[in-house]
């Protein structure tokens, strides 16, 4: 089997690469980073060129004459914008790869949060109260109404996200995107939960579910310590979102836990491999290779069963901006060097990667100072 996989500079496309190489698996990696993580691992066979696909839209052209070319069996979109560039010419790409996405009209609703909230209220999933101001002078009058704080987020996935304590900080932060046509939602108390899942054509092959432990930033970011968890609760509510949208290949549906009632609140769904992909790989749900096979199969024997109770902890930058930021957390993180059950994403056998990691990020670091970015990247929660 040969499979390409985008985004190279990304934690989880390095997850991939070590699981399928593993496996035994011909792997590329194409990335718009000459430096990318992945391109360093024993496991990478190859190693390709492209424009970035958030800013050039000539990168699908790009993986398709990659494709072409080195005469991949499976592609893998990594990110949401290699997912919505390549999914934009789909036919062109299946003639030569097969490619395990979500067809056009199921990967649009499920990458705008606007349209997520109805497809939530309509299978009986709940969602923070949210509303859709259109313009400057309609935020300023509902400003006046709303109890606080709030979120301010962007529409699409993994867009802006920013809160707001009082009507002043709603205004600027709501002006400052106004472009994008933000929503604005309740804030929900809580910790963060992830539903997994791997569709086939409507019908789920594969599942997973993990609870946060750490996050970076502290305020709401990707995980920097999860631990994997069974619950039938959100299963059901995963399922129920996935299952209206009829989804193909891979998704996470992203919740919050009411810290007040222990409801799960539904806060995006995610169309494409997420940030976590190691600890489900951890717990026995391989889903890049469960992914390939499914391609080249058709279906595969479902995968509903997996290890629970393992931690997984990404060091470089997350584990370390975290402490740094919350220091309380330093005991717990030390502890856990020492936590058989916990394991973490550096590994002695491809060590490379880890280490373009740690120079990578010094200059994140010094990055997100200079942007004022590293402390409180989304604003700070007062109750």
């Amino acid at each position: 089997m040969k499979v390409l996989l985008t985004d190279g500079n990304y934690k989880h496309t390095l997850a991939a690469v070590r699981s399928l190489g593993k496996q035994g698996v011909d792997v590329g990696v194409v990335s718009h980073i000459s430096c990318s993580i992945s391109f360093y691992s024993r496991y990478c066979k190859s190693r390709h060129s492209a424009p970035d696909p958030k800013k050039d839209p000539s990168y699908a052209q790009k993986v398709l004459d990659i494709v072409k070319k080195d005469h991949y069996d499976v592609l893998l979109p990594i990110s949401y914008a290699a997912v919505m560039q390549l999914s934009g010419i789909r036919d062109e790409l299946e003639d030569h790869v097969h490619l395990p996405i979500a067809d056009p009209a199921a990967l649009d609703l499920a990458g705008h949060k606007d349209e997520t909230v109805k497809i939530a209220e309509k299978v009986g999933v709940r969602v923070p109260k949210t509303y859709y101001p259109r313009s400057v002078p309609e935020v300023r009058e509902l400003a006046r109404e709303l109890r606080y704080p709030v979120v301010v987020k962007g529409a699409e996935e993994a867009g802006y996200v920013g809160y707001a304590n009082t009507p002043k900080e709603l205004i600027s932060r709501f002006s400052s995107i106004s472009r994008y046509l933000p929503i604005v939602q309740e804030y929900i108390p809580g910790d963060g939960y992830g539903f997994f899942a791997l569709y086939n054509h409507g019908e789920p092959r594969a599942i997973f579910m993990h609870r946060r432990i750490r996050e970076y930033p502290v305020t709401g970011g990707p995980s920097t310590c999860a631990e994997s968890i069974f619950d039938p609760e959100l299963k059901r509510c995963g399922l129920a979102m996935l299952d209206e949208l009829r989804w193909h290949g891979v998704a996470m549906v992203e919740f919050k836990k009411d810290a007040q009632n222990g409801e799960y609140v539904l806060m995006e769904i995610n169309p494409k491999f997420w940030g976590s992909l190691d600890l489900a790989i951890a717990s026995s749900v391989d889903f890049p290779y469960l992914a390939c096979k499914m391609a080249l199969d058709g279906d595969i024997k479902p995968v509903f069963e997996y290890q629970v109770g393992t931690r997984f902890r990404w060091l470089f930058p997350g584990e370390l901006f975290h402490a740094m930021t919350n220091p309380r957390a330093i005991p717990q993180i030390a502890r856990e060097f020492f936590d058989g059950r916990t394991r973490s994403d550096v590994e002695p056998a491809d060590i490379v990667p880890n280490v373009v990691e740690i120079g990578m990020t010094g200059a994140e670091f010094l990055l997100r100072v200079a942007q004022g970015r590293f402390w409180r990247a989304h604003g700070q929660v007062r109750r």
